[in-house]
């Protein structure tokens, strides 16, 4: 599968997004447990995780660090690696499973790879994770990890820009909501991102893929 169809399979991801906590169709959440397309890539291709046709470009977006700074995606992300995943902390299900994946991979990377790597969390729930319950939250999988959160309609934006869908709430019938979101995590080198991972990718081919950023 050539890089134009991967591309073409990826931009559908936009349109699809995971309601954390289950799916009106349970065959298909089997299937693709993630809620978006998946693509194979080539044999011959420099990742193992999904490549658009044309690298994501960091958005030029300000969001707040858990603890109260101004953080501007494009200009303040400092590592020459940075992975962005978009959840919150209230998800019961395929959250968890991506941050797991996520934190085991970057434990194992090479100690000179993951120097060069910083792991940004963006909530899609800015209502109920506040500063104090975001950065709990990640601290139960690594300390080093940077939760962000803001306004949604910012929030939302920079999503956009980095072709992940976020649908908002979904009011449950027992009382309370889940949030519609794309699971996928975005790799960038620098400002440009040409890989993604999707939910269930194993974290061997992250480290392999991370690896392969830091060298670039």
């Amino acid at each position: 599968m050539g890089a134009q169809v991967r591309g073409v399979a990826l931009a559908a991801t936009m349109l699809l997004a995971t309601a954390c906590g289950g799916s009106e169709d349970p065959a298909a959440q089997a299937d693709n447990p993630a809620g978006v397309i998946i693509s194979n890539v080539d044999d011959d291709s420099r990742y193992r995780g999904a490549e658009p046709a044309a690298p994501y470009q960091m958005p030029d977006v300000t969001l707040t660090t858990t603890g109260g700074d101004a953080f501007n995606l494009l200009n303040d992300a400092q590592h020459p690696v940075t992975l962005v995943f978009f959840g919150y902390t209230h998800c019961p299900d395929v959250c968890p499973l991506v941050m797991s994946d996520l934190t085991y991979a970057y434990l194992h990377l090479p100690d000179d790879v993951r120097e060069q790597t910083q792991l940004v969390f963006i909530t899609t729930d800015p209502a109920r994770d506040d500063p104090a319950t975001l950065q709990a939250y990640l601290d139960r999988y690594d300390e080093a990890f940077l939760g962000l959160t803001g306004e949604l309609p910012d929030i939302t934006a920079a999503a956009e820009g980095m072709g992940v869908a976020v649908e908002g709430k979904h009011r449950l019938p027992g009382g309370g909501y889940d949030v519609g979101h794309g699971a996928q995590v975005v790799g960038f080198r620098g400002s440009s991102a040409p890989v993604i991972w999707t939910q269930g990718t194993p974290p061997a081919d992250m480290i392999s893929d991370i690896t392969e950023l830091a060298a670039s």
